[in-house]
């Protein structure tokens, strides 16, 4: 199959980077603020240094981009390009919650082809490749069945449900907190919950591994305005994400694109 040598170095090198946050966690880390004020750990960077080894060793020939190594315009001229969050949720692993993930994924021509989301506290590794389908601890996932017997689950942030962002779809579904985008995605994916929403900016190694995961379950995933969201870009950050499982309900989708076309009209 394609990208089976990628996939195999990925589920190696990910799982690795596993180990290192759980020993760091463990062991003790150090924090620090971001110019940004967002907290960074000594285990993001350690993270960061296991992966980076890890997959630009075996492929020295493709991009780098990773929310925490200086970014490069080297990168835009590569028809490949690993794009990485080393633990996204930094805030849930400071306090100790098992809402933290690493998020990897393999961009050829603007595009996730392969893809890794790996929770190291629950020992969950999605992966998917283009076309592959979604695994789960190298078992194939079937497809999620309609929800039945209760409301459908929208992670949103909490802060922006209490400025009354999405008023309009709370009714339709129950909420539960996004404390790491990419975390969220991989449940979405699985049919775990249904739909992710934020109309904050999300950067592409936020959201470029569980683009592939969601797709390849059948989901669908674009920006806040509607757009298909592409990767590798000189900017790589976008406005807003709306995203939906493959048994979203009609209702809580038709929603969405209210919203999503309200936002774009608001721009025109």
């Amino acid at each position: 199959m394609a990208w089976d040598s990628e996939l195999e170095v990925l589920i190696d090198a990910i799982r690795m980077a596993g180990a290192e946050a759980l020993r760091c966690a463990v062991d003790g880390f150090e924090t620090i603020q971001k110019p940004d004020q967002s907290p960074v750990t000594s285990a993001d960077l350690a993270v960061n240094q296991v992966l980076l080894s890890r997959l630009t060793s075996a492929f020295s020939q493709d991009g780098w981009l990773s929310e925490e190594s200086p970014d490069s315009p080297d990168r835009l001229r590569k028809q490949r390009v690993w794009v990485v969050d080393p633990i996204d949720g930094t805030k849930a692993f400071i306090r100790g919650e098992p809402e933290f993930c690493i998020s990897v994924a393999l961009i050829e021509r603007g595009q996730p082809v392969v893809a890794g989301i790996f929770n190291p506290s629950t020992n969950e590794l999605f992966t998917a490749t283009c076309g592959g389908g979604l695994w789960l601890n190298d078992k194939a996932i079937a497809s999620p069945t309609k929800v039945k017997d209760r409301q459908p689950i929208i992670a949103l942030n909490p802060w922006e449900q209490q400025l009354g962002r999405f008023t309009p779809i709370e009714p339709s579904a129950n909420s539960r907190p996004i404390r790491s985008i990419a975390w969220v995605l991989a449940l979405t994916a699985a049919g775990r919950i249904e739909a992710v929403a934020t109309l904050e900016p999300e950067n592409e190694w936020d959201v470029a591994a569980g683009t592939l995961l969601l797709t390849e379950a059948g989901g669908t995933i674009s920006d806040g305005h509607g757009q298909s969201l592409t990767f590798n870009r000189p900017e790589p950050r976008y406005h807003g994400l709306i995203a939906t499982g493959p048994h979203c309900p009609d209702a809580v989708t038709q929603q969405f694109k209210q919203l999503t076309g309200q936002i774009s009209n608001r721009l025109t």
